[in-house]
């Protein structure tokens, strides 16, 4: 569908045009084949902004009475990268086009979804109106700079904290410090 199309279109709502996440539980017998099962139903479902998930209901409800390091234990004894529940989390994000950041005040963290491509100013007004309206920068490390740092401060020290305008593009596992004035 063109632009024009997509706006012309866009108050009808058609369940067509909505993301599709096709979710298939499968027995355990069959999980070896799980990724050829997935690329053929994508194969026949092909349809734009449609991605498949294949699952075993009984297992994961089993690996969810197990501790985390148990869990991931079995998991990669059987050949599963990841949870059915992060899995479908993830492709569910990437399908509707969100990405998350994180914002740290004192002992608190919080995490906020945005639309993919949202620029710095518009991600500090879902945290706050204000935030928007007083926009000065936003200081910017990764979640993965972080968790190597320890902190932010320690961050800073390294040379990982970078500033940013309102024009900054928002990337997944951000963690801003939003400074403004009102």
């Amino acid at each position: 569908m063109t632009e024009d199309e997509k706006r012309a279109t866009a108050s009808y709502q058609f369940l067509s045009a909505k993301p599709l996440l096709l979710v298939f539980n499968i027995g355990e017998e069959r999980l070896p084949e799980a990724s050829s099962l997935e690329e053929e139903w994508r194969t026949k479902y092909r349809r734009p902004q449609l991605d498949v998930a294949v699952l075993c209901g009984k297992l994961e409800m089993e690996l969810a009475q197990l501790d985390d390091a148990e869990a991931q234990e079995f998991r990669s004894a059987m050949g599963l990268e990841e949870s059915a529940l992060n899995r479908m989390i993830r492709l569910s994000y990437e399908l509707l086009g969100l990405v998350s950041f994180f914002t740290v005040v004192s002992d608190e963290v919080k995490a906020w979804t945005i639309h993919r491509d949202t620029p710095a100013v518009k991600a500090a007004g879902k945290v706050h109106s204000d935030m928007e309206r007083g926009f000065i920068r936003a200081e910017v490390i990764s979640y993965e700079d972080l968790v190597r740092c320890g902190s932010i401060a320690e961050g800073r020290k390294r040379g990982l904290v970078h500033v940013e305008g309102k024009s900054y593009t928002v990337k997944d596992g951000d963690v801003i410090t939003f400074l403004f004035n009102v």
